[in-house]
C-alpha cells in the first residue's frame, strides 16, 4: 500500500468555507488581527491566520521549522482567533514549554489576556485561572495535559504542540490523549484545529492522508537554511576510530565540540540519566546483580554502588560467574558523560540538565551542556553544535514507536542548534543506514511518518487498524473474551503471559499487574471502520461482568500506545 500526502491541499483552501453565522469576523471584543510574522516562512501560513481571523475553522498539521520561533507562531494563531471574537486553547507537554508560550502570548496580546494552567502554578492560582476561563473573562488558555478540558467560551481554535510526547497521554482510565480529545472538541464545537511539532507522528500523517487536516509546511529551501548540518558516526566508523575505542566519543565528535566551543555552547544529549545505570563484569560481561534481591546494580558516582530495586549499598562486589572484582559500564549516564567531558575540556564549564535538575535556559557563552532527552535547555542565540550519543539505546527499544520516538527526540534537540548557514552542526552516533537516522540527515520527519504509516497499513497496526488490550488473570481474561460478543471481524492475538513483578522490585506504572500475580494480555484487532463496534462490545461486556459481581479485575485499553 502506498500512502502519500495530498501535496496540492493547503489551509488556503478553507478560505472558501463561510464563517460561522454566529461569529462576526473582526469582532470588537477581540484584539486586532496580528501580522503573520514568522508564519511568512510557510507557504500557506498567512492564509491560515487569515482564516482564523475571519472566523473560519481550518484544520492543519503543522511541521514547524527548527529554531526558537514556534511559541511566537502559536501566540499569533491564538491572537488571530481572538480577533474573530472566539476563544483559543493551546496544550503543550510540560511546564517549561508552557512558560515559553505564556511569555509569547503576553508579548502578542498584552498582560492579563490569557490564562496559564499548569501544575507549577499551585492549586490556588490554577483554580483562579480556571474560574476566569469558566466565567468567560479570559478566552485564551495555554497549559499542560489537564488543560485539554478547559471550558473556553465560544471555542474557535484548539492546538496541541508535540503530540508524540508521552506526557500528552494519561495513564489513568479512561486513558485520554490530548490529540484525540482536541480532535473531538474540534469536531463537536466546530472550531479550528492545529497540530504542531518539529517532527511528525504517524497519527498526524494519517490526519492529512485522510483529508481531515491539511499540511502546513515550509519549502525545502527554507528547511535546509533553518536546519543544522547533520553528520553521522556508525559502527564501521567507530571500529576504525582510535579515539572511539579509548573513549565513547569518536574523533568527529571531539572535533565538532572543539570547533563549537569557540563561538558558544555545545549540547550533548545522552539517553540515560545517572552515572552508570547498568554495570557488568569486566572479564565475562555478566550483569552485576545485588546479592540480596538479584536486582541490577548501578553507580551514582565513581565510588558508590547500590541496587536499583532494593537500594542496598554494595561495598564488596565480586562476579558470581567468574569471581572477578572489576566492573564495566554497559550504559553510561549523563553524569558520567559530563565528568568525562569535564576532564577533556578542563577550561570549559560543564552543566547538566535532567530529571532531578532541569535547566530552562543557558547563556550564549562557551559551555558544555549535558542533557537527557526532553530536558534540553534553550541556549541564548542557539547552540553552535550538538552531539546525540548512544543512538542504539533509543532505536533498539522493544516498542512499535522506537524509531519514531528516537527521531522526535533527535529533532527536538537539533532544533535548538543554529542553522547550517550560521555554522550549526549536529553529530549523531547511530548506524547511518537506519531510516530514522536518514530522516534526521535529510530533515524529513513527514517522509519518515509516511513510510511508517505505509508499513503499519500493510501489517494492520494502529492507527490504520484499531486495537484493544485486555489484561487480567488468565481465567478472567478467558471468561471475558468468551462473553464479550466481539464483532465477527475481530482478530484475537494471544493471550500471552505478562512478566511477574515482585514487591519492591523496579518501578511500577499505573495499570501494571499487582506484584506477585500472574496476568495475561490479549490484543483484539479490527479493520478500519469497526473501532466503534469493538469499543461498544467491550464496554457492554465490562458493564455486564461488573453487574454480575465479578471480582477479578479486567483492564481494557483501546489503542494502547506501548505495543511492543
Amino acid at each position: 500500500m502506498r500512502v502519500r500526502l495530498h501535496a496540492g491541499r493547503s489551509p488556503e483552501g478553507v478560505d472558501a468555507v463561510p464563517p460561522h453565522p454566529n461569529r462576526a469576523p473582526g469582532s470588537a471584543t477581540g484584539p486586532p488581527a496580528p501580522e503573520p510574522g514568522p508564519w511568512e516562512r510557510y507557504g500557506h501560513g498567512p492564509a491560515f491566520l487569515r482564516s482564523l481571523a475571519a472566523g473560519r475553522t481550518p484544520r492543519a498539521v503543522w511541521t514547524a521549522l527548527p529554531g526558537p520561533h514556534w511559541p511566537d507562531e502559536l501566540a499569533r494563531a491564538v491572537a488571530a482567533t481572538l480577533a474573530s471574537g472566539r476563544g483559543a486553547l493551546v496544550v503543550v507537554p510540560d511546564g517549561r514549554r508552557a512558560a515559553r508560550v505564556d511569555e509569547a502570548l503576553t508579548a502578542v496580546l498584552g498582560p492579563g489576556r490569557h490564562a496559564l494552567l499548569t501544575a507549577d502554578s499551585g492549586p490556588q492560582k490554577r483554580y483562579g485561572e480556571w474560574l476566569a476561563v469558566r466565567r468567560g473573562s479570559v478566552r485564551a488558555v495555554v497549559g499542560t495535559r489537564a488543560a485539554m478540558f478547559a471550558p473556553v467560551r465560544d471555542l474557535g481554535l484548539v492546538a496541541v504542540w508535540d503530540d508524540g510526547d508521552a506526557s500528552h497521554s494519561d495513564d489513568h482510565a479512561p486513558f485520554p490523549h490530548v490529540r484525540e480529545v482536541l480532535e473531538l472538541r474540534s469536531a463537536h464545537d466546530d472550531c479550528a484545529f492545529l497540530l504542531g511539532s518539529t517532527g511528525c507522528t504517524v497519527e498526524a500523517a494519517q490526519l492529512v492522508e485522510s483529508g481531515w487536516a491539511r499540511p502546513l509546511v515550509a519549502d525545502r529551501a527554507r528547511v535546509r537554511a533553518a536546519a543544522p548540518l547533520v553528520r553521522t558516526v556508525g559502527d564501521h566508523d567507530l571500529a576504525r576510530d582510535e579515539a572511539a575505542r579509548a573513549a565513547r566519543l569518536p574523533s568527529l565528535a571531539w572535533q565538532t565540540v572543539r570547533e563549537g566551543l569557540r563561538d558558544g555552547p555545545v549540547l550533548v544529549q545522552v539517553p540515560r540519566r545517572g552515572y552508570a545505570p547498568r554495570l557488568a563484569c569486566e572479564r565475562c560481561r555478566a550483569p552485576a546483580r545485588c546479592r540480596h534481591c538479584a536486582g541490577p546494580l548501578a553507580a551514582q558516582d565513581e565510588r558508590e554502588l547500590h541496587c536499583v530495586w532494593c537500594g542496598t549499598a554494595e561495598t564488596d562486589w565480586h562476579c558470581a560467574e567468574c569471581g572477578a572484582f572489576r566492573l564495566r559500564a554497559q550504559i553510561v549516564g549523563a553524569r558520567r558523560t559530563a565528568e568525562e567531558l569535564g576532564r577533556a575540556f578542563p577550561a570549559v564549564p560543564v552543566r547538566t540538565s535532567g530529571r532531578d535538575h532541569v535547566l530552562d535556559t543557558v547563556p550564549g557563552r562557551p559551555a558544555l551542556v549535558v542533557s537527557t532527552p526532553g530536558a534540553e535547555p534553550v541556549a541564548e542565540g542557539g547552540y553552535t553544535a550538538a552531539l546525540l550519543l548512544d543512538g542504539w539505546a533509543m532505536l533498539t527499544r522493544p516498542d512499535l514507536r522506537a524509531g519514531e520516538e528516537a527521531l522526535r527526540r533527535w529533532l527536538a534537540a537539533a532544533s535548538l542548534v543554529r542553522g547550517q548557514e550560521e555554522g550549526g552542526t549536529v553529530v549523531v552516533v547511530a548506524e547511518p543506514t537506519l531510516r530514522p537516522v536518514q530522516a534526521l540527515v535529510r530533515w524529513d520527519p513527514v517522509g519518515h511518518a509516511l513510510r511508517e504509516l505505509a508499513e503499519r497499513a500493510e501489517l494492520r497496526f494502529p492507527p490504520v487498524s484499531r486495537m484493544a488490550e485486555v489484561t487480567g488473570r488468565p481465567e478472567a481474561v478467558a471468561e471475558f473474551l468468551v462473553a464479550a460478543g466481539l464483532p465477527p471481524e475481530t482478530e484475537v492475538l494471544g493471550p500471552v503471559p505478562l512478566p511477574v513483578t515482585e514487591a519492591g522490585r523496579g518501578p511500577r506504572r499505573p495499570g501494571d499487574p499487582p506484584a506477585g500475580e500472574r496476568w495475561e494480555r490479549a490484543l483484539l484487532r479490527v479493520p478500519p471502520g469497526s473501532g466503534s463496534a469493538l469499543a461498544a462490545a467491550l464496554k457492554t461486556a465490562q458493564v455486564a461482568r461488573l453487574a454480575r459481581g465479578g471480582t477479578d479485575p479486567v483492564r481494557i485499553r483501546v489503542d494502547p500506545p506501548d505495543i511492543g
